[in-house]
């Protein structure tokens, strides 16, 4: 159960399907990663404030974790390594950045960080394709590691 939540994928027989899950991966975790996490290391006491102020509790472990998902996050996205739990902390930090920091912002501001959550969400159910790093822990089995 774990290692099919870690490392399993959706059952992908169409190499274009693969690919366009490539195309995906590596476009949203590089620029989750250089974009969005990368200027957030380490948090700024601003960072930190807002995190305060928005009721988290440790407002610097969240702040740091919401860095860390952004930008490691998106390191091992675009590597397919840890896919679904790469997306899953990116897709929250992305509910965050929509519905709690843009809350009362109009939606041209949210439309960014609910891309990033819908691209998450993808990836979450799909996992990397069979061109990420999850796959070769596929290749131990007889059979793929399907999750549904």
């Amino acid at each position: 159960m774990i290692k099919k939540f870690l490392v399993g994928s959706v059952e992908q027989s169409s190499s274009t399907t693969n690919l366009a899950l490539l195309i995906l991966r590596v476009f949203t975790g590089l620029s989750m990663a250089f974009a969005h996490g990368f200027g957030k290391l380490p948090p700024s006491a601003n960072l930190i404030e807002a995190t305060g102020n928005m009721g988290f509790p440790l407002p610097v472990f969240f702040a740091w974790a919401a860095a860390l998902s952004e930008f490691v996050g998106g390191i091992l996205i675009t590597l397919g390594l840890l896919t679904r739990p790469a997306s899953l902390l990116m897709s929250l930090t992305m509910v965050t950045a929509a519905f709690v920091t843009h809350s009362a912002d109009p939606f041209a501001t949210k439309e960014k960080a609910l891309l990033y959550l819908c691209i998450g969400i993808v990836l979450l159910l799909t996992g990397s394709g069979k061109y990420g790093i999850d796959a070769a822990f596929q290749k131990n089995n007889s059979k793929p590691i399907y999750y549904s």
